[in-house]
C-alpha cells in the first residue's frame, strides 16, 4: 500500500514565464508564451497567457523569469504558486 502512494506522480502543470506585474500584495502576474503552428497557414503564432501567481514573500520583480506550478484555488483568479526564480531581472 505504501509503495503505491510513494510511486504516485504529481500531475500538476508546471510552466515558465516572465513577471509582468507585481503591484498586488502577495500576487504577481506572469506571462506565458506558447508558440504554436497555425492549422491552415502553418505559420508559427505566439499565444500569450496571463496567470496570477501566489508570491508569499513579495520578492518577485517585473522582468524576473520564474517557474510556477498549478495549485488549488487561492482566490478568484489565483490558481498558481511560485516554485523558483530562474533568473532575476537586470
Amino acid at each position: 500500500m505504501t509503495e503505491e502512494i510513494t510511486q504516485r506522480q504529481n500531475r500538476r502543470k508546471v510552466r515558465e514565464g516572465l513577471v509582468i506585474s507585481n503591484g498586488m500584495d502577495k500576487t504577481a502576474v506572469v506571462a506565458i508564451v506558447d508558440r504554436v503552428r497555425h492549422r491552415r497557414y502553418n505559420k508559427t503564432v505566439q499565444r500569450t497567457t496571463k496567470l496570477f501567481v501566489h508570491d508569499a514573500e513579495n520578492d518577485l520583480n517585473v522582468g524576473d523569469r520564474v517557474r510556477i506550478q498549478e495549485t488549488r484555488p487561492l482566490s478568484k483568479k489565483k490558481r498558481w504558486r511560485l516554485v523558483e526564480i530562474l533568473e532575476r531581472a537586470r
